[in-house]
């Protein structure tokens, strides 16, 4: 038993694109050999049924050729039928009807031939060309309910009725067949116009993701240079200054305490140095999504400063772009930071939301909170409140603080969700 193969669904408008226009050229080639067709068939017939003289077949042959001639150079030869002119179509068309009319004059088969018309008809332009030209081949096909030799009036009326109920009913049709090309035509558009959008804004966001990681490489490298200055730098300084303040002492236990701040300002030096290291790429993000790395570094700030932290995931998570990640993560570990620093709090709370086409970060405290237009960045330690909206922003997104004094603080971040699927612009 054989297999049926089904031709595959078209699923892109492209694919759907190129399936219309085989169609369509399918179509069009089987116009091009309608004629030639239907002659040879009314032809044929014509021999095997009606019982003519040789004569008479011959003269009917030399006429059968010489419509053939006809179409070959009026309408053959046209390179693009939908293109051309509808007059020169015209005059094609009504010079084969009178072919035909002739032929069937001769042998009423050939109205198979005339059907041909009805066809030819839809390249005309405008509708009522179409009408004209459907009508002038209803009138052709139909001849044979009319003895023109004597014309009774019943006949007459009776011809006049068929050929104006099929000319209507062919014309609507071609008039519906327009319309639904039409729709298709502006579907695809829509579809086309729809696909351009989403890959434009694909690409802005690959644009806006290299941005940000160009200016994410000025930050770091900015935030690296103060750690190390105010950090790393003072404390060598000042290892410096302790050992030679030993070296010019004979005084044993001055000499000792001396080495003493100088052992303990290296261990301080080396301490900064790790967290100004590890601040440059979370390793949390290596091996987890987000919401495993924010509930890690939250459970280690609870652990260091005695405040409970509560975490809570809203929607579906799934992994989104690195820079996505680390920039929430980077504010979670400023807004914590912060909570230590200033705002004694007592509990902290961290709500991650996945959104469909956004994520939300909140970070609430219920510390002493501020006046957030009295409150300026410093170029201290840390990330910085102007920092982190500048990095957050460079993403297309937005930092909302809310605070008052004695109403604890909130830190809110949104951001775009540009899934992890995207492919690096880098």
């Amino acid at each position: 038993m054989g297999v049926a193969v089904m031709e595959p669904v078209p699923r892109t408008p492209e694919e759907l694109s190129e399936r219309h226009s085989r169609i369509e050229s399918a179509y069009h080639r089987l116009l091009d050999w309608m004629p030639y067709g239907l002659l040879a068939v009314s032809l044929v017939l014509s021999a095997l049924i009606s019982q003519r003289p040789m004569d008479f077949q011959l003269q009917t042959l030399g006429l059968t050729a010489a419509a053939v001639v006809w179409v070959y150079f009026a309408y053959t030869r046209i390179p693009s039928k939908t293109e051309a002119s509808s007059a020169r179509l015209a005059v094609h068309l009504f010079v084969m009807l009178g072919f035909g009319a002739a032929l069937m004059a001769r042998d009423m088969l050939f109205f198979i031939f005339v059907i041909t018309g009805f066809f030819h008809a839809g390249y005309f332009k405008p509708m009522w060309m179409v009408v004209a030209g459907i009508g002038g081949t209803s009138l052709v096909v139909n001849a044979s309910m009319v003895d023109f030799t004597d014309i009774q009036a019943e006949a007459l009326v009776v011809y006049t009725v068929v050929v104006l109920i099929q000319t209507a009913a062919i014309s609507s049709g071609f008039l519906l067949n327009e319309k639904l090309v039409q729709l298709r035509t502006q579907r695809e558009e829509a579809i086309l116009s729809r696909e351009a959008a989403l890959q434009e804004n694909a690409g802005l966001h690959m644009q806006l993701l290299t941005q940000a990681r160009e200016a994410g490489i000025l930050d770091e490298r900015q935030r690296m240079a103060r750690d190390i200055h105010d950090t790393v730098a003072q404390g060598l300084a000042g290892i410096i200054a302790q050992l030679h303040a030993a070296d010019g002492t004979d005084d044993e236990s001055q000499r000792r305490r001396h080495f003493d701040s100088a052992v303990e300002l290296a261990r301080e030096s080396l301490a900064e140095a790790r967290r100004t290291v590890q601040a440059i790429g979370p390793p949390t993000l290596d091996t987890a999504q987000l919401p495993e790395a924010l509930a890690e570094v939250s459970a280690k700030w609870s652990e260091a400063h005695a405040v409970p932290v509560e975490l809570v995931t809203i929607g579906d998570a799934k992994p989104m772009h690195p820079e996505i990640e680390v920039t929430l993560l980077r504010v979670t570990q400023e807004a914590l930071q912060n909570a230590a620093k200033h705002s004694r709090a007592g509990r902290v709370g961290i709500t991650l939301s996945y959104m469909e086409d956004q994520l939300a970060l909140d970070v609430r405290d219920d510390g002493i909170g501020f006046e957030p237009s009295k409150i300026k960045a410093t170029k201290g330690n840390g990330y910085g409140l102007a920092a982190m909206r500048q990095r957050v922003g460079r993403l297309a997104g937005t930092v909302s603080i809310e605070s008052e004094p004695g109403s604890g603080t909130v830190v809110s971040a949104i951001v775009p969700a540009i899934p992890q699927a995207v492919p690096d612009a880098a």
